[in-house]
Order: structure tokens, then sequence, then C-alpha cells
């Protein structure tokens, strides 16, 4: 069994009883085996890591991973935009080649800025083979990841029924259960389409057909018209909510529809820097917060913007604030003498709120004793970081990409010393390169 010690780091737990503190961290193959002030381990591979932050690894809770070799295309497309050129345009002339060499690229990216879990939100799937290929690139990028089996969303065409009215395949469930069974870091879930998306027949069978196989169940919600106004309402009638499912967005949700799902247990992944972009609306993050909830973050979209997990926290922390700001003006007429929003609830929502959304809060998360080895070392040595006064500020305030020394995921290197440890990277940058220049120039598929 390997054994890393990682000495003299200023380590952010994200656990209560824990808090913050300058010591070390010991590893021992996939688990975290002792957090003290000092650890004598002098068998163990030692990191020197004075001058460090040592946080557990990020969770980007929400990626269309596909994506990827389309970045900055839709940077200037408004949500319906989106719909119309990438759903009904682009996403038809993916080849499974294209899904591998975007999910293997995005994953490394994800790795490279300090993300050690990954939801893989997968809804350009258009035969099994699709779906392979991006499980086969997250299991080769080394990244934890949650594969979300959606559905594509072209344009209806004559014999065929739209995709509104196409219930989730079951047997595509069932094959891809038995492909993942006791894999250690891929994990299966479904991106199915929700009521805001589809028929009330597909929305409840979709419903029933994960809590059945007892995966989560995520939907985006909000984004134009429902397509069941009343779907809400009939599948809490139904009994199929619960902690296994998860809205993204929820912009347009009402206060007392967000009041009943927290209620239920239900979990939200907010995309703040791309609901701002798009015109979802503002993010649900302060309402969730009246509500005691807590959101996770994701990119969402590296067509639109940028990858980083810190970027989403800061993003999110900024517009919930001035929110906030803005009510507190308007009320009393002067500004706040403090924020509502600290720095640790928004490195709450890049950590421990996406273990919980998972149901990994007991794997993942924070850094505790038995674990995970899921961690970002960052070097507050540099020039954006010195002098540190506070580490959680610091991560959601000042930490770049270029700041991200290490990631460890269950305890095997991933990246060091500022270098992603992965063969063949200029090559697969060739490949993503040469993808992304066949789709802007291919003709749709019929």
């Amino acid at each position: 069994m390997t054994r890393t010690l990682i000495r003299g780091a200023m380590l952010v737990t994200m656990e209560a009883a824990q808090g913050e503190l300058i010591g070390d961290l010991l590893i021992e193959g996939e688990h975290i085996a002792a957090i003290a002030p000092y650890i004598d381990a002098p068998d163990a591979a030692q990191i020197d890591a004075r001058g460090f932050i040592v946080a557990p690894g990020f969770i980007n809770a929400h990626m269309h991973t596909w994506q990827t070799a389309l970045r900055g295309v839709a940077a200037g497309w408004t949500l319906t935009g989106y719909f119309r050129q990438m759903h009904a345009g682009l996403a038809t002339r993916f080849a499974p080649e294209d899904i591998h060499i975007a999910t293997l690229v995005g994953a490394w990216n994800q790795l490279d800025c300090g993300t050690t879990t990954l939801v893989d939100w997968c809804h350009n799937n258009p035969t099994p083979a699709h779906s392979d290929a991006a499980l086969e690139a997250l299991e080769q990028s080394g990244i934890r990841a949650a594969f979300l089996h959606g559905s594509p969303k072209p344009d209806p065409r004559p014999g065929v029924a739209p995709f509104w009215e196409t219930l989730h395949p079951r047997s595509e469930v069932e094959r891809l259960a038995r492909r993942l069974q006791g894999a250690s870091l891929v994990s299966l879930g479904l991106a199915i389409l929700g009521p805001h998306y589809s028929t009330m027949e597909v929305a409840l069978h979709d419903f029933a057909l994960a809590r059945e196989f007892g995966l989560l169940a995520s939907m985006h919600q909000g984004g134009g018209a429902a397509r069941t106004p009343d779907g809400w309402e009939r599948l809490e009638a139904a009994g199929l909510l619960g902690p296994h499912i998860n809205i993204v967005h929820g912009n347009n949700l009402s206060d007392a529809q967000l009041a009943r799902f927290v209620d239920a247990g239900m979990s939200f992944s907010v995309t703040p820097e791309n609901e701002l972009t798009q015109g979802h609306g503002f993010p649900i993050t302060g309402r969730l917060r009246k509500l005691g909830a807590t959101p996770s973050l994701g990119v969402d979209l590296e067509s639109v913007l940028s990858g980083e997990m810190f970027v989403a926290a800061r993003v999110a922390l900024g517009a919930q604030r001035a929110l906030d700001h803005a009510a507190f003006r308007a009320r009393h007429g002067e500004i706040a003498a403090s924020h509502e929003v600290s720095c640790r609830e928004a490195l709450e929502w890049i950590t421990v709120a996406g273990a919980r959304m998972l149901g990994m809060a007991d794997r993942i998360g924070s850094l505790a004793v038995g674990k995970q080895a899921d961690l970002v070392l960052i070097d507050a040595r540099r020039l954006n970081m010195m002098p540190l006064h506070d580490p959680v500020s610091a991560v959601v305030m000042q930490a770049s990409l270029a700041t991200i020394d290490s990631v460890f995921v269950g305890g095997v290197a991933r990246k060091r010393r500022g270098h992603l440890l992965v063969d063949g990277l200029p090559a697969k940058l060739e490949a993503l390169r040469a993808s992304g220049e066949r789709l802007l120039r291919a003709p749709a598929q019929a």
C-alpha cells in the first residue's frame, strides 16, 4: 500500500470539528489515514507543503463535458440561441469519437483546475456507442465522475417521436448499470427531461425508472414555457420526489415549490456564471439559503465559459452578495454593515454540498480520516496569493489555475508541481482541435 505524507500545510478540512490547522495529512492507499499537527511516518513518501493550502478536491456538480471541442463557440448565444444552434444543430454532428475526445480532454482540464469529482451531464448520446465513448473517456481520465445518462434534443423529424415524447430507455439504463457495476471511480445516474421539458407520461416514467434503479435523477428546470405546467404537482402527488432528485438551475420555481422540494430532501445544482450570461435569471442561491438549503455548483458549458470551480464559487458569491445588498439598500436606504454570505459558505458549495448532492458525503467533500484522499494543493506562495491571512477566503477569492500545484484522486496523484500527469496530451489536444473544426463545418445530420 502506498503511503504519502503531506507535511506542514495549511489544512482546510471543511469539517466543523477540525476546521483549519497547520499540520500533516497522511494518505494510505486511497484513503486519508491521519490528520494532525505532526505525524511520524518515516516510511511514507513525503511532500513538503509548507506555504501550501490543502483543501478538499472541488466537485463540479453540473457540466456538459461533450462540448469541450466547441469552447467559446456559444459565448455570444442566449439560452434560446443555444437550444437552436447547439442542440438542434451542432449536437447532431457528433460521432462517438467526438464525444470521447471532448470528454477526455474536458475531464483532464477539470483535474488541472483542481476538480476531483465531475458530474458529467451527457445528453448528446443518440447511440450506445456515444455513451460508451463518454464512459471510456471518463475512466481513462482518472477523475472521479458521475456519468448522468441523458438524451439528445434535435428538432422533430417526420415519422419520429419528438424528444419530449420519448421515454428514457430502460434497456440502456440496464446495460450501463451492468457495465459500471463494481467500478471504483465512475458511477451512474440519469439526466432526465423532467416535467419542464417532457410530457407527463415521460416524466412519470423517468422518475419511476430512477427510483426503481436507485439512481440519482437530475433535470434542467427553467428556460421558456414548461411542456407540463402542472408536472411537479402531479409528480408530488405520485410520491416520486425525494433525496435522489436533483434540480439544475430552478430559476423559475416559486418560493412555495422550493420550500416543498427542500422539505422533500431534493438537491439543487446552480450554474451561476452561465445562468447570468445566457438569460436563465438570477441564481437561486439566496432563496435556498433562506430555506436552510445549500446548493451545489457547476460550470455547465465550456462552450460558453471557463471550467474553474473557484470561479463558479466566486461568481455565485458575488451575485448573491449584490442581490442581498440591493435588497438591504431598498429597505434601509444605506449600505449594509456586513455580508450575509461568507466565503466559507461559497467553498462549501463546491465541496461539501456537491458530495451531499451525489450521496457521497461519507466519502468525499471534506478532509477527514477514512474518507477518500481527494484533495488539492494550492500554492499560496504565488504572487497573487501572498501574504496569506485567511486560507478559506484565499481559495475562493484569490486562487487561480496557476496556483493549483497538485491534485490527488483516491490517493493517486493526477497533477504534481503544476503539471498534469497524463500521457500523450499534445496529440489529444490536436485531436480535440480537429474534432472542433470538423463539427463546425460538417452538415447537420438528417
